[in-house]
């Protein structure tokens, strides 16, 4: 639908918006008022079948302490005709229940059109763990306040207020966080990069970074003349070859002996104990010492304890890798000056690794923010150096304990033309000019391509590893309406035509499975919901109540049909103003 809103002039947009704001909220409303209605026509215990197999309906409590118990299956359905994963469906129908048993005084402001119903449910959402009497705190801080502040100031009150509502509990959640340990990765962004976060002891962070920044500083050594957090990032994927990164550090720190040998000046003390693995941890004592011996000089003579680019929202002012940072020297150094490994030919150069600041001599910063990046020669040049030193050190390869596997998608057409984007099992889209980075220290295994528009079928119940290959590849994401699980080997795969001891050979085939997360397949098998497939890569859904809903491999269709066929059955009847 296309309105047309050229005639209209400044006051007449605004009139038109306030209106169009107003009716969003009345929806809102009747939405919310839709929910705790279903909640009620599919009560615990009226609509569970109990047909004693295992993986039957259950019933839940979706919006928290005090809030009545909800037949699982029927979240499911809702969100299908509301556009939602049964995930969401079921969180949201668990605000709405949750807001007249837990939050009574809130749910009368928006029951009057005084408070916004997304707010509203964003409250109940934040307190879904509190108790009831915890709840009742809270719900009288902020009911009279929802649309009187902005949402940010909103969940600063609701933070307090559940502090102030539980404080017992809100001190474990605290602790707990505290002593929260893991490593977390996250997807690939826009660029093609991606992000590793590490949450672990204070000592054992401050020696991974140190050694990070030792493996940076012998990349410098070896030529590489990018940013040192550039080059950290680099370290840091070194350290997946413990081998060649210890390697590494010993071939600069020959460097650095023959430097000395050469020119006659001694080395800097402070790059030798950087580069020197044994003498790591004189040299952090040796910086701790510096840094309480001068406060006012700490964390200047290095840049160790220096925020990165993701922590600008704790800043007052530019980090200083960006350009023209006031940390900058008037008068910056030349570039760094790459300096070959020894034994590979080439003139000597100058290592780049800093020198300690001299008694009373203003700290320098710890990096040229302004360097500019590496040429690809010099890339390929760095390539070669490190090649070298895995050659002087043949047994570097055989000290790789694990084996990582990296499912890597790509077109045969992306690949010849060499641009273009390919995909990472679990981790998302990658420019194909980046698969240097990702493949280019590993053992690659081209796998045979599947055609995708062939079925292949086995005469037994169980499920081949091929076939799996085959359904992954063809439905990255589940099977079922506005289905969220990506499929992986775990993902459950469902006959689709249920498999019959007697019947004809082949029931087993990639058009006769779906992949299915667990619940979708308990929800298919033990509840009302049926579906067919209609070609290679088309299922057809329909509901407990008729609605026909179509999957593919693009995503969730409302099926013109299925909606013709559900307005036959039941038309709505009209409502009525309270």
């Amino acid at each position: 639908m296309s309105i047309d809103f050229s005639s209209l002039d400044a006051a007449q947009t605004l009139a038109r918006a306030s209106a169009a704001h107003e009716l969003q909220r009345r929806s809102e409303l009747e939405l919310i008022l839709l929910a705790q209605h279903y909640a009620h026509l599919h009560p615990s215990s009226a609509r569970v079948r109990d047909d004693g197999l295992p993986g039957g309906e259950q019933t839940k409590v979706y919006g928290g302490e005090g809030c009545p118990e909800i037949a699982e299956f029927a979240v499911a359905e809702f969100g299908v005709v509301t556009g939602r994963s049964a995930g969401s469906a079921a969180k949201f129908i668990g605000q709405a229940v949750a807001l007249p048993y837990r939050f009574p005084l809130t749910w009368k402001q928006v029951e009057s059109g005084e408070a916004t119903g997304w707010k509203a449910l964003h409250v109940v959402q934040e307190c879904v763990t509190l108790s009831v009497d915890a709840a009742a705190i809270v719900d009288r801080r902020v009911a009279d306040i929802i649309d009187s502040v902005t949402f940010l100031q909103l969940r600063k009150i609701i933070k307090a207020a559940t502090w102030e509502a539980d404080p017992d509990a809100a001190k474990a959640a605290a602790e707990a966080t505290a002593k929260e340990r893991g490593v977390w990765v996250g997807r690939t962004d826009d660029h093609g990069t991606a992000t590793l976060f590490i949450k672990g002891a204070t000592g054992d962070i401050i020696q991974l970074k140190a050694t990070i920044t030792q493996l940076a500083d012998a990349l410098a050594a070896l030529g590489d003349t990018d940013t040192l957090d550039q080059r950290r990032a680099k370290a840091a994927g070194l350290l997946s070859d413990p081998g060649l990164a210890a390697d590494l550090l010993s071939a600069a720190a020959r460097h650095l002996v023959t430097a000395q040998a050469n020119t006659g000046h001694p080395a800097p003390a402070t790059a030798t104990a950087t580069l020197e693995p044994e003498s790591a941890p004189e040299a952090d004592l040796a910086w701790t010492a510096r840094s309480d011996n001068h406060p006012d000089e700490a964390d200047r003579s290095s840049c160790l304890a220096e925020p990165g680019l993701d922590d600008e929202a704790d800043r007052d002012t530019p980090h200083p890798a960006i350009a023209g940072h006031p940390l900058d020297p008037p008068h910056p150094g030349q570039p760094v000056q790459p300096a070959e490994v020894p034994g590979s030919g080439g003139e000597e150069r100058r290592s780049s690794l800093r020198r300690a600041p001299e008694a009373g001599e203003p700290a320098a910063p710890a990096d040229h923010p302004a360097c500019p990046g590496m040429d690809p020669a010099a890339r390929l040049e760095l390539r070669r150096k490190l090649d070298a030193i895995r050659q002087d050190h043949p047994d570097t390869r055989g000290r790789r304990i694990y084996q990582t596997v990296v499912n890597l998608h790509i077109t045969d057409e992306t690949l010849l033309a060499g641009q273009g984007t390919a995909r990472v099992e679990g981790y998302g889209p990658v420019y194909t000019d980046r698969l240097e980075e990702l493949l280019g220290h590993h053992r690659v295994v081209v796998r045979p391509v599947i055609d995708l528009n062939n079925a292949i079928s086995v005469h037994a119940y169980e499920i081949p590893g091929r076939f799996r290959d085959h359904l992954n590849l063809r439905y990255p994401v589940e099977q079922f309406p506005y289905g969220t699980g990506e499929t992986t080997r775990s993902t459950d795969l469902d006959h689709i035509q249920p498999y019959r001891t007697a019947g004809p050979p082949g029931q087993t085939n990639t058009d006769n499975l779906a992949p299915l997360r667990r619940f979708s397949h308990r929800l298919k098998t033990h509840g009302d919901w049926r579906y067919r497939r209609v070609d290679h890569l088309t299922l057809e859904w329909t509901t407990p109540h008729g609605y026909v809903i179509d999957v593919d491999h693009n995503g969730t269709h409302r099926a013109l049909a299925g909606v013709r066929r559900r307005r036959a059955m039941l038309e709505p009847p009209p409502l009525r103003d309270a």
